[in-house]
């Protein structure tokens, strides 16, 4: 079965994981840019880790 357009297994995963206790922070993405979840600082989507606060996903 195929996934609907825009979407991604990555959503169901982090669905499926916060079910269960996880939480999970990631990037919050806007237009093709991503926004850092700590301090809202734009960023490239090749970004890694935010230049403005040093956020990084996992942490």
């Amino acid at each position: 079965m195929a996934s609907a357009p825009g979407s991604s297994g990555d959503d169901m995963f982090d669905e499926f994981l916060a079910s269960r206790g996880h939480e999970q922070t990631t990037w919050e993405t806007e237009y093709n840019k991503k926004r850092c979840p700590e301090c809202s600082g734009i960023h490239d989507v090749d970004a890694t880790n935010c230049t403005v606060c040093g956020w990084q996903p996992g942490e």
